[in-house]
């Protein structure tokens, strides 16, 4: 790596698992499809005048009716991220990207993964699926999969999953994690009990890591319990790193750490998608 990518000291690291009802996945996902649905066929039909004090009570009520899923521990920072989502989402290759981002449900909670390739390939990290009495997949549109582990690496905190589908939607990895302090990264996941979020942040450098091999990514942006195994993705919407945790920084405050794409590329020795 250049010397510019700094390697600052790293100190304990928090994952970002979510414990989840096992039948909630299944539910987020059925009332994103209808919402959705109910969108499209919304947009279809004849616009008609609309008095504003109505639209702002169902503003208020919209965002009174959105506080009651936040944690306790809610601040606005987390309306923040939720605006940039929304905002993000209108950006055509955001959209895209959705497509391929999937929630990894283990009946034990849940995290994030995404679709590497056409017929079926996940990553995800391994902490996301460790333990856990049964693995589903849900994709955004092509809906939800049974997943087999097909490969597993702990000590770089991923796993590649395989579920029976053709033709799903998926993220080109990059080739390495090529980047410069300062790049521009978006990352999508699942996190808070909110499905399909996207959001973005900058690199800010290498550092060394207590819970896998070799150094990860550190990344200045708003990462929260379900990020787990949320795509990195670099301004070419190609995938560079896999979330896995935060630290905390003297200098930096909260940052997110992700694995970088050539650790997977350094332990798939079976070529499973090449």
């Amino acid at each position: 790596m250049d010397d510019e990518k700094k390697k600052p000291e790293t100190i304990d690291e928090t994952d970002l698992y979510e414990d989840l009802d096992p039948e909630e996945v299944y539910e987020i996902l059925q009332e994103e499809r209808i919402n959705r649905k109910r969108n499209e066929e919304q947009e279809k039909k004849p616009k008609r005048s609309f008095p504003k004090w109505a639209f702002w009570m169902i503003s208020v009520f919209m965002l009174v009716s959105a506080l009651q899923f936040l944690p306790r521990t809610f601040s606005f920072s987390i309306v923040d991220f939720l605006q940039t989502s929304a905002k993000l989402s209108t950006m055509d290759e955001i959209d895209t990207y959705q497509e391929s981002v999937v929630v990894v449900e283990t009946g034990e909670g849940k995290g994030t993964g995404f679709s590497i390739s056409s017929n079926g390939y996940i990553l995800t990290n391994y902490h996301v699926i460790d333990e856990g009495p049964h693995l589903n997949v849900g994709f955004p549109e092509a809906g939800l999969y049974e997943a087999d582990i097909v490969a597993s690496y702990p000590e770089i905190d991923l796993a590649l999953l395989k579920v029976e589908g053709e033709n799903l939607p998926f993220l080109d990895l990059a080739p390495s994690a090529s980047w410069a302090p300062q790049d521009h990264i978006y990352f999508i996941g699942n996190p808070l009990n909110f499905n399909g979020i996207a959001n973005e942040g900058k690199i800010l450098g290498l550092t060394e890591s207590s819970s896998i091999e070799g150094d990860a990514l550190m990344l200045q942006a708003p990462i929260y319990n379900g990020n787990s195994g949320s795509p990195v993705i670099n301004r070419d919407g190609q995938v560079i790193g896999v979330i896995y945790a935060t630290t905390n920084k003297a200098n930096d405050g909260k940052v997110g750490l992700a694995i970088p794409i050539e650790d997977f590329y350094q332990k798939d020795e079976a070529n499973f998608i090449r």
